[in-house]
């Protein structure tokens, strides 16, 4: 992990992204703390490359709309996510106290991130499905289980999930979930073949999960991969996994 025991700041995004053509990103928070919220929000309304803000509130908390008012103020904050693969219950998405403040992200125009692993979407397929009118993004596809190759389960859930209107997924994160010494491009077509049929083109957005890929790949190495599985697609829908889908997702005002 020694990779990632550094700071890695906007300047060294716009160096590995800028030159493949990436003008904008989404930043999704790593600390579970409003302090962090607030400094990444910080950063965007310094940094025109930032384009949107996902932060961490306590949606468990009795407090969580008034948490919430002053950061949804924010043109930059566009959404919420928790690190629910870290939680040791499977259904924790479920829980009445995490639900209810789930309920107060739409008052928001609030969005919110999937952070999952693959036992843990059952769940998710059952939330997605008791609030219909949230917007839901599932963060690297869930991470399924690209080392061992048994991708049954994953893939009956996954399609599962995509049958839900109001889920998106993110084409990022597998690289760390395979042979971070030994992995190739092939690894991991099965996986975006699987998301580009359930989801369809315009409910799919390219991501990177830098910095944390630099553990088994680079930032180019890793957008190369969906670069290769689009190419063959037309340019329309291209356009929406490049960018499209994540500025109309998260609401931003330019496109990324």
């Amino acid at each position: 992990m020694e990779r990632l025991a550094r700071d890695y700041l906007p300047a060294d995004l716009e160096a590995v992204a800028g030159p493949l053509q990436v003008t904008g990103s989404i930043v999704v928070q790593a600390r579970q703390s409003l302090a962090e919220s607030r400094w990444l929000l910080e950063l965007a309304a310094t940094h025109p490359f930032i384009r949107g803000v996902v932060g961490w509130v306590d949606l468990r908390c009795d407090t969580v709309a008034d948490d919430l008012a002053p950061l949804a103020v924010e043109q930059n904050f566009v959404g919420v996510r928790h690190v629910v693969q870290d939680e040791p219950d499977p259904r924790f998405l479920l829980r009445d106290d995490f639900l209810r403040g789930l309920h107060t992200l739409h008052q928001f125009g609030l969005t919110y991130d999937l952070l999952v692993f693959p036992h843990q979407l059952p769940a998710a397929v059952e939330l997605a499905g008791r609030l219909p009118e949230q917007p839901f993004v599932l963060d690297h596809l869930a991470k399924p289980p690209v080392k061992t190759g048994m991708l049954a389960g994953w893939e009956k859930d996954l399609r599962a999930l995509a049958r839900h209107d109001n889920v998106c997924c993110k084409l990022s994160g597998l690289v760390t979930e395979a042979d971070w010494n030994d992995w190739q491009p092939d690894d991991f077509s099965r996986c975006l073949e699987v998301a580009l049929e359930a989801f369809g083109p315009h409910r799919l957005m390219a991501g990177t999960d830098w910095p944390v890929c630099l553990l088994a790949a680079e930032y180019a190495e890793v957008w190369d991969i969906v670069e290769q599985k689009i190419a063959q697609l037309s340019a329309a829908e291209q356009f929406a996994i490049r960018g499209g889908t994540a500025s109309r997702f998260y609401g931003v005002r330019q496109e990324l």
